[in-house]
């Protein structure tokens, strides 16, 4: 699924990246607990969070994630974005609530890599 229909299905804001919606994805997660990313997550493209730190970024950087949507119409900081645009992650917020968001993306199917995991 390319970044553009995941903006489209949540009625996103294109906050950083607009360059990149081109990127094909596929796969998603959703958390704001970003140790249980480190730890959990692997081969995802897209973070969902309502979390609003730097280190949200810096956490989709390691794990070379290429987007990260804010729920609840949350909005990173200046700084976030500028270092989202650094690290070449787009960035994006939607009004929508995590679990209509995931469950949104998840109908129109983008996956989790731990559809099978028991965490």
């Amino acid at each position: 699924m390319k970044i553009s229909e995941i903006r489209d299905l949540l009625d996103a804001e294109v906050l950083c990246g607009a360059d990149q919606l081109d990127r094909e994805v596929t796969s998603a997660c959703c958390s704001d607990m970003m140790s249980d990313v480190l730890a959990y997550v692997k081969d995802q493209g897209v973070l969902l969070t309502g979390l609003v730190n730097a280190q949200v970024i810096r956490t989709a950087n390691m794990m070379d994630m290429h987007c990260v949507v804010f729920v609840r119409s949350k909005n990173p900081t200046e700084d976030m974005i500028e270092l989202a645009e650094e690290c070449g992650i787009t960035v994006m917020s939607s009004r929508l609530r995590a679990y209509v968001a995931c469950g949104v993306l998840w109908q129109a199917g983008l996956t989790s890599d731990t559809e099978d995991c028991d965490v």
